[in-house]
């Protein structure tokens, strides 16, 4: 493996885990932002899982005046016709597959492991779990978007086209527009994915209802 390794925090599943959920934060948190979520999600024990939060290296982000704070790629605007960091959303794409690997080193293969993401790191997962050349157990975008939608089709590869996708929105969202996650869906539903899509009345953030729904579909996916 040539590619850095990121710091991480995991919970659940130690070295004996069967499923891992790779679940990348959103922009300006860190590794810890979805870690109390883990207990709420009640999954059977049986499963085995691994959850991974990694934190998202430090650079300046030019929507927020070059501020320096974890981001996945650097966000110049939000919108469906903005400029976006190309180079920087495949970087972070890389730094996913090396977690990926690592999972396999540690006994997890793909099939059995899920990319999860809030926000910029849904927007990730999205972009790599549909390129990502081996089947994943799921990809999991979460009051998100999807990045360099117009590559999607020419660089998808066939192993995902089958992966359950869950997505999700808050219908009051103020800083991704929930058409921008609609459109997301819909590009996806167009290309083939099969796409399982919520809504929820609230802002930029997760409810008891958005849990419960999570709770289900990773029960699901990895069982």
């Amino acid at each position: 493996m040539t590619r850095e390794l990121l710091d991480t925090v995991e919970v659940g599943a130690g070295d004996d885990a069967r499923a891992s959920v790779i679940w990348l934060h959103g922009l300006g948190a860190d590794g810890h932002d979805f870690e109390p979520i883990v207990p709420e999600l009640h999954l059977q024990p049986e499963l085995g899982v691994r959850f991974v939060f990694p934190h998202a290296p430090v650079r300046p982000v030019t929507l927020n005046a070059g501020m320096a704070m974890r981001a996945w790629y650097d966000l110049i605007a939000l919108g469906p016709t903005a400029r976006q960091d190309e180079a920087g959303i495949r970087e972070a794409a890389e730094h996913v597959l090396s977690l990926l690997e690592r999972e396999n080193e540690r006994g997890v293969p793909d099939e059995r492991a899920v990319l999860a993401g809030f926000s910029q790191g849904g927007a990730v997962a999205l972009h790599q779990g549909l390129r990502h050349p081996r089947k994943l157990a799921g990809i999991m975008a979460l009051s998100s978007y999807l990045p360099l939608a117009d590559t999607v089709e020419t660089e998808a590869h066939s192993a995902n086209t089958d992966t359950p996708i869950f997505m999700c929105h808050g219908s009051m969202d103020p800083v991704i527009d929930p058409r921008m996650g609609e459109q997301a869906r819909e590009r996806l539903e167009a290309l083939g994915y099969h796409v399982q899509w919520h809504t929820y009345p609230m802002a930029h953030q997760v409810c008891p209802e958005e849990i419960r729904d999570i709770s289900r579909w990773l029960n699901s996916v990895l069982r």
